[in-house]
């Protein structure tokens, strides 16, 4: 009779170990939501987006209910890898993945933890999805950068009516950007137009490149591509003496390098991913059944300063990107 005592006691002591144990972090985070934010690389558009998911959750949570880790990568893909392990080592309750290569990097450390993304152009492109419909499944959901790359083929043609050359200039190493300038270049060829890829894998070539399209080309286009948004000076200071105008994919290269954008609001798109965060953490929604949410607007704009500097005048229903 000892015997048994002896034992259940013991099993009432693992039981309690088990249960101090699985309580143990949310208690000594006290009781706060714990969210793992990795971004790829500080510019302003993913910036505006991790700020506006921050505050979305902040809005309907309130701010001591949650508890931000907030990582940039330095824009290198390894990075993103070694902070997402740390997530999941962690325990976070969300990660969320800003810009492509912080997705993938999330999406292979971990299908259990939630994974929402913003700034990501093209979920089937960065998943490798064949036939995507919209929803992603299992852990990941998020929302998509995109805009209209028609709408953008047809800019290059509104503003320079005479070019008869376009340069898609991008990073090779983005998925994404290479979605982009093949859609754009199809787009291009069947208004007659011959579209010449240059593709970077760095910074460190980007000068070079940039010059060889600026030298071969009467226009240059450049996708949504952060490392294009991280250099956009580099092109600047190559495009603007040669006189050679630059369409952007998104509003902080356009001010940065471009004469005229598409733009889309990277801090709403980031306050809609932190409203499907709140979802999932606080409302209990099933991640693997919502969908790919999108920009609800895309605004045309232009870059003032750029314009007067090559002798371009705006076009008509264009905005002037505010100087900062």
């Amino acid at each position: 009779m000892k015997k048994v005592v002896s034992i259940l006691l013991s099993l009432m002591l693992c039981i309690g170990c088990v249960i101090f144990s699985t309580g143990c972090s949310k208690e000594e985070n006290d009781g706060k939501y714990k969210i793992g934010i990795v971004q790829l690389v500080e510019h302003p558009a993913l910036d505006a987006a991790t700020e506006g998911f921050k505050q979305a959750i902040i809005d309907e949570l309130g701010a001591d209910a949650v508890e931000f880790d907030f990582q940039n990568a330095q824009n290198d893909s390894n990075t993103c890898a070694t902070i997402v392990n740390q997530f999941v080592s962690n325990d976070v309750d969300l990660i969320m993945a800003n810009a492509t290569p912080a997705l993938q990097a999330a999406a292979a450390a971990t299908d259990k933890i939630p994974i929402l993304g913003t700034s990501v152009t093209e979920y089937g492109v960065a998943l490798e999805i064949k036939d995507f419909n919209g929803t992603v499944g299992g852990n990941i959901c998020g929302t998509s950068d995109l805009a209209p790359l028609d709408k953008q083929s047809a800019m290059i043609t509104e503003w320079c009516p005479e070019a008869k050359t376009v340069g898609l200039l991008y990073c090779s190493k983005e998925a994404n950007s290479q979605y982009q300038v093949d859609v754009v270049k199809a787009e291009l060829e069947k208004k007659g137009l011959k579209a010449t890829l240059y593709p970077f894998t760095d910074s460190n070539d980007l000068a070079q490149i940039c010059t060889n399209a600026a030298d071969n080309c009467d226009v240059i286009y450049v996708p949504t591509d952060n490392t294009v948004a991280e250099n956009t000076g580099i092109i600047d200071n190559i495009c603007e003496p040669k006189k050679i105008p630059v369409i952007a994919g998104e509003e902080g290269i356009c001010s940065g390098c471009g004469i005229a954008t598409l733009s889309i609001s990277y801090y709403d798109l980031g306050y809609t991913t932190g409203k499907m965060a709140v979802k999932i953490l606080k409302d209990g929604a099933d991640i693997s059944k919502m969908p790919i949410e999108y920009a609800e607007k895309q605004t045309p704009k232009f870059n003032k300063q750029n314009c007067e500097a090559l002798g371009i005048t705006p076009l008509e229903g264009y905005t002037a990107i505010e100087e900062k």
